[in-house]
C-alpha cells in the first residue's frame, strides 16, 4: 500500500509540474488526506465495520481512485486551453471539481463511521475541503455549481443502491471510480436531452451516454423486477426478452432520436457501412470475436468432468488480450470513429450478457454460467463477472475520453498523440506481457507482492518496442522528442500494475492517458 502511494504521489507531482494552477494545491491536499483516509477504510474493511460488502483480497484503494478523475479534469482543462476552445476548457474545470467533490465525499464517509473517530485524519480532511471548496468558490459559476452538486446526489444514490444490490463486486476505489463515472454520465445525457439544440454534438457522443445508461437502467428494472419472480422459469425469460425489446424500442430509441434528430437504426447502420475500410474492419473483427469463443468453447472442451474446479491459467485468460490488441489497433489507425461507436456496441451486449447469465435467463444463461466459470479469478467475488467488462472499459476509455474538439488535426502533439493508444500499452501489451513473463520466467519478486521485477521490466521494455511499432504503422503519431517523459509514463504505471491490488484493466489505461495528456 505504502508503495502505491509513493508511485500516485509521484504521478499527481509529474502532472501537476507540468500543469501548476490552482488545482494543484487541491489535488496534493486532496492525495495527502486520501492517504491517510485509506487507511481507515482499509481497517473497516478488516474488521467488517463497512456500511456495504466490498471485494476481499484488496486494500481499499482510495488513494490511486480519488486522484484520476481530477487529474483527467485538469489535463483536458490545459489541453483545451492551449486550443482555445473555452467550452471544453470549463468543462475540465467542472470534471476536476467533480473529481475532488466525490472523493472527499468517501472520504468523509469513511472518517465519520470510524469509531472511535480519528481526530488527526478529520482535521487533514477538513483542511483539503476547505481548499476545494475555496478553489471551487473563485473557479466555478453558478451554474456549474449546480451541476457538480447534481453529479454527487446522483452518485450518493447509485452508490447506496448499486453497492446493495451488487455485494462483493468493488472495492471502495473501485466504487468512486465506475459509480462517478455513471453518475457523470447520467448527468450528461439528462442535462443535454433538456438542452437539445438541432445540428448540435456529435451523434457518436450521444450513442455512448444513450448507451451506457440504457443499459444499466434495463439492468436495475430487472433486478427489482426478479425479487418478485423467479428469473430461471420460461415464463420469466420470455418476459425479459420481451420487455427488453419494449424498452429498447419504447424508450432509448425515442430517447437517441431526440438527441441526433434521426432514426437511430438507419444512422447506425449509415454509419457502420459508410465506407469499404468500415467494411473490411468489420468483416476482421467478426473474425476476432468468432476466434475468442473458439477459444471458449476449446478450454471448456478441454475441461473433463473429473477436474471440475479447474480454472484457466494465466496466460489462457492472457489469449483475450491478446485478441483485443489485434482488435483495436487496426481500428485505431484507420478508422478511431468506427472503433468509438463498435466499442460502444461492444459494451451494450456484454452487459447485456452479464444479465443473461446472472438472471439465468433461457435458453443461454445456465450455458453462459458454465463456459464463463472456467475462467473466473480472485477478482470476480461478487454475483457479477465483470474482469472481461473491465478490459474493454480499459481499452475503449482513452478513445472515449480523448478530447476531439481540442485536437483539431485528430491528434494531439508530443506524447499526447499517444493518448488513444493508453489501453492498448498499459493493458493489451504491458499487463499481459508482465504476466506472461513474470509467471513463467520470474523469479525476484517485488516486496509485498507476487509480481516480479522481470515481468516488470519486461513489460516496460515490451511497450517501449510497441510506441516504435506504432510510430511506424501510423502516420499521424509525431511524438516531438518526448521520449523521456514517455519512457517516465510507461515505467511507473508498470510499477503500478506490480503494486496495486485494484482492477489493472481499468485503472492504468486512465494513468497512462493522463500522463500522456500532460
Amino acid at each position: 500500500v505504502l508503495v502505491e502511494s509513493l508511485l500516485v504521489f509521484i504521478i499527481v507531482l509529474s502532472v501537476h509540474t507540468v500543469v501548476w494552477d490552482r488545482f494543484s494545491w487541491c489535488s496534493v491536499a486532496l492525495a495527502v488526506q486520501a492517504f491517510y483516509v485509506q487507511f481507515k477504510w482499509d481497517q473497516l474493511l478488516q474488521l467488517g465495520g463497512a456500511v456495504f460488502q466490498f471485494r476481499g483480497a484488496a486494500n481499499s484503494g482510495l488513494l490511486p481512485a480519488s486522484m484520476v478523475i481530477p487529474l483527467l479534469g485538469v489535463v483536458m482543462k490545459e489541453r483545451c486551453r492551449a486550443a482555445g476552445i473555452v467550452y471544453f476548457e470549463r468543462f475540465g474545470i467542472v470534471v476536476a471539481s467533480t473529481g475532488m467533490l466525490l472523493a472527499l465525499f468517501l472520504s468523509v464517509l469513511a472518517v465519520g463511521i470510524t469509531k472511535p473517530v480519528p481526530t488527526n485524519t478529520c482535521i487533514l480532511t477538513g483542511i483539503a475541503g476547505s481548499i476545494i471548496i475555496y478553489t471551487m468558490k473563485h473557479s466555478l459559476t453558478v451554474s456549474e455549481v449546480i451541476e457538480v452538486l447534481e453529479v454527487l446526489l446522483i452518485f450518493v444514490y447509485l452508490s447506496m443502491i448499486l453497492l446493495y444490490l451488487l455485494p462483493r463486486c468493488f472495492t471502495p476505489g473501485e466504487a468512486l471510480l465506475v459509480l462517478g463515472g455513471l453518475s457523470f454520465v447520467l448527468n450528461q445525457l439528462i442535462k443535454r436531452s433538456l438542452n437539445v439544440i438541432e445540428g448540435r454534438g456529435d451523434p457518436t457522443d450521444f450513442f455512448l451516454l444513450v448507451a451506457v445508461v440504457g443499459v444499466v437502467l434495463l439492468g436495475l428494472f430487472f433486478t427489482v423486477l426478479f425479487i418478485f419472480l423467479d428469473s430461471g422459469t420460461w415464463i420469466s425469460s420470455m418476459f425479459f426478452h420481451m420487455m427488453t425489446a419494449v424498452l429498447g424500442l419504447g424508450v432509448i430509441m425515442p430517447w437517441l432520436y431526440r438527441l441526433i434528430q434521426r432514426n437511430p437504426l438507419f444512422w447506425l447502420l449509415q454509419f457502420l457501412f459508410q465506407t469499404q475500410t468500415r467494411l473490411y474492419l468489420l468483416v476482421y473483427w467478426t473474425f476476432l470475436a468468432a476466434s475468442a469463443c473458439g477459444v471458449v468453447f476449446y478450454q471448456n472442451a478441454k475441461r473433463s468432468s473429473e477436474s471440475k474446479k479447474h480454472q484457466a491459467s494465466t496466460i489462457t485468460r492472457k489469449y483475450f488480450h491478446f485478441i483485443v490488441v489485434a482488435t483495436y489497433v487496426p481500428g485505431l489507425i484507420y478508422d478511431r470513429q468506427l472503433l468509438y461507436v463498435a466499442a460502444v456496441l461492444c459494451l451494450a451486449v456484454f452487459i447485456f450478457l452479464e444479465y443473461v447469465r446472472y438472471f439465468r435467463i433461457k435458453p443461454f444463461g445456465q450455458t453462459l454460467r458454465h463456459l464463463l466459470s472456467l475462467f473466473l479469478d480472485e477478482r470476480d467475488s461478487g454475483p457479477l463477472i465483470l474482469t472481461h467488462i473491465y478490459l474493454l472499459l480499459g481499452m475503449s476509455l482513452p478513445v472515449w475520453l480523448f478530447p476531439r474538439s481540442c485536437a483539431p488535426k485528430g491528434t494531439l502533439p508530443g506524447a499526447g498523440a499517444l493518448v488513444p493508444y493508453s489501453g492498448v500499452l498499459a493493458v493489451g501489451v504491458g499487463d499481459t506481457i508482465a504476466s506472461v513473463f513474470g509467471s513463467t520466467m520470474g523469479e525476484i519478486k517485488w516486496p509485498g507482492t507476487k509480481k516480479t521485477f522481470e515481468g516488470t521490466m519486461t513489460a516496460i521494455f515490451a511497450q517501449i518496442i510497441a510506441v516504435a511499432l506504432i510510430l511506424i504503422f501510423d502516420s499521424s503519431v509525431n511524438l516531438n522528442s518526448s521520449y523521456a517523459w514517455i519512457l517516465a509514463s510507461v515505467s511507473l504505471v508498470s510499477l503500478l500494475e506490480a503494486y496495486t491490488t485494484q482492477i489493472d484493466n481499468l485503472l492504468l489505461p486512465l494513468y497512462l492517458q493522463i500522463m500522456l495528456m500532460a
